[in-house]
C-alpha cells in the first residue's frame, strides 16, 4: 500500500523503519478508505513520520504519547527545521498529525490524547440522557456542560447542595450572559438535579430551587425571509459542482418542508422511500414522522446522490472533503449562512432555523390550516404553530379591537 504513494524503495524502507513505521501502512489504508487524495495522503504520512522522529529524539515511545508531548510537538512545528518537515504548512502538518493520532487512538495504540476525562457523575448523566431521554448531540453537549459548571462551582458532593447556593450560581451566571444562555443553563441544571435526586445523590426537589428567568416565549413576531431572497439563495448555489448541488438540496429541504438542521444532518439513505415519494424524519426525542417528498426536493436530492462521494456512512449529506463523514447540525446552519451572504440577503439572524420560519409563514399565507402546519413542523402543541399566525398583519388588523377612547385605525 505504501508503494502506491512513494516510488523510491529507499524512501519506502526509511518510512517503515522509522519510529512510526509499523503504523504507516495501516494509516495509509485508512486515508485511502476515507477518500483522501493522493497528494494529501502522501503529505500526511510524512507528518506521521515527523511526529515519530520528534518523539524518538525526546526518548519517548509513540505508544506513550500524551497531551503534554503533543502540545510540545505543536510548538515545535512553529519553528521546525527538521529534514522530515516537508508536510506543507504548519497548519497542514498539524492537520496530518491529528489524523494520525486519531488513527492511533482508534487502534488502541494511545489513550486519552485530545480527550478530557469527565467526572463519573457527568459520564453517568450523559449515559442516562442517551439511553432514557434520547436527546440529540447538541442537547447532550448543553446539558453536560451545564452539569459540569455546577460541579466546578459547588463541588463533587451533591449532598452538600442547597437552594441558596444553586440560586446564587444561576443568578451570577445570568449577569454575565444573555437571557438565552441563562435559560439554557437553568434547563440543564434542573435536568441534572432531577437525575441526581433519582439516583439518591442529593435531596429531592432541589430542581425547584432553580428560579425561572423572565423571557416570554412567542412574544416577538417571526422573522421569515422574502420569497425573492430565498430564490436568490437557491440560485446562488453552483449547479455544476458537487458542493453546490449538495447545498441546493439542503436549502430546498429546509425551506420547502421546514426541517430543522438536525433533521437534515441525520437523514439516512434508507429513510427515503422513492417509490411512495416520502421520507422518514427522526426529530426531537427520537420521534419519527413520515413526510411527503415534493418533486422539486426529490429531484435535488437524487441529483446530489449521483455525485455524492463514496462514504462509509449511510447519511445522505456528507462533507465535501475527505474524510467524507456525515454533516453536523452546525455545518447545515453554516451552509445556510454562507448562502445568505452569497445572495446578499439582509436578515436579523442567520442559520437554518430562519428557513423553518419562512416555510411556516409561506404555508400560512397560502391558506394552510394551523393543524396542517403543526403536522409538517412536528410541533407537540398547537400554540407553537399559532406563533406564525401573527405574520398575517392584515388579518390581525381586521380582528383587533380599538383601544378605548381612541379612533379605530
Amino acid at each position: 500500500m505504501l508503494e502506491s504513494y512513494f516510488k523510491a524503495p529507499f524512501t519506502v524502507n526509511r518510512l517503515r523503519a522509522g519510529p512510526a513505521g509499523k503504523y504507516v501502512d495501516g494509516f495509509v489504508e485508512r486515508l485511502e478508505r476515507e477518500g483522501y487524495s493522493w497528494w494529501t495522503a502522501r503529505r500526511y504520512v510524512r507528518c506521521a513520520t515527523h511526529l515519530g522522529c520528534f518523539l524518538d529524539a525526546r526518548g519517548t515511545a509513540l505508544e506513550a504519547l500524551d497531551e503534554e508531548t503533543l502540545g510540545a510537538f505543536q510548538d515545535h512545528l512553529r519553528c521546525c527545521r527538521c529534514r522530515q518537515a516537508n508536510g506543507g504548512t504548519t497548519q497542514d502538518a498539524w492537520r496530518g498529525v491529528r489524523r494520525f493520532v486519531e488513527y492511533l487512538r482508534d487502534m488502541a495504540v494511545v489513550e486519552g490524547v485530545h480527550t478530557r476525562q469527565a467526572p463519573p457523575l457527568i459520564e453517568s448523566f450523559r449515559l442516562w440522557l442517551q439511553q432514557h431521554r434520547g436527546v440529540a448531540e447538541s442537547t447532550l453537549y448543553r446539558y453536560t456542560r451545564g452539569a459540569t459548571e455546577l460541579l466546578d462551582a459547588l463541588g463533587n458532593d451533591p449532598k452538600q447542595y442547597d437552594a441558596r447556593s444553586l440560586r446564587t450560581l444561576l443568578l451570577a451566571r445570568a449577569d454575565s450572559c444573555g437571557i438565552g444562555a441563562a435559560k439554557s443553563l437553568a434547563t440543564a441544571l434542573r435536568a441534572f438535579l432531577r437525575y441526581l435526586s433519582a439516583q439518591g445523590e442529593c435531596e429531592p426537589g432541589l430542581e425547584h430551587a432553580i428560579p425561572a428567568l423572565a423571557g416570554w416565549r412567542l412574544a416577538a413576531l417571526p422573522q421569515p425571509l422574502a420569497a425573492s431572497d430565498v430564490q436568490r439563495m437557491i440560485e446562488a448555489c453552483e449547479s455544476t459542482s458537487p458542493i453546490g448541488i449538495r447545498n441546493r438540496a439542503i436549502l430546498l429541504l429546509l425551506v420547502r418542508l421546514g426541517l430543522r438542521a438536525g433533521d437534515v444532518a441525520s437523514l439516512g439513505l434508507c429513510d427515503i422511500d422513492w417509490g411512495n415519494g416520502s421520507f422518514l424524519v427522526c426529530g426531537k426525542g427520537r420521534r419519527q414522522v413520515r413526510l411527503p417528498l415534493p418533486q422539486e426536493v426529490g429531484d435535488a436530492v437524487l441529483r446530489y446522490l449521483k455525485c455524492r462521494p463514496a462514504a462509509v456512512t449511510d447519511r445522505v449529506f456528507v462533507r465535501a472533503r475527505a474524510p467524507f463523514r456525515c454533516l453536523l447540525s452546525s455545518a447545515v446552519s453554516a451552509i445556510v449562512t454562507r448562502a445568505m451572504r452569497r445572495a446578499e440577503v439582509v436578515a436579523p439572524r442567520h442559520g437554518a432555523h430562519i428557513l423553518r420560519h419562512t416555510a411556516a409563514t409561506d404555508m400560512l399565507r397560502q391558506g394552510v390550516s394551523l393543524d396542517a402546519i403543526r403536522a409538517v413542523l412536528r410541533h407537540r402543541s398547537v400554540e407553537m404553530s399559532a406563533y406564525y399566525a401573527k405574520v398575517d398583519l392584515g388579518l390581525l388588523q381586521e380582528i383587533a379591537q380599538p383601544w378605548p377612547e381612541v379612533l379605530s385605525c
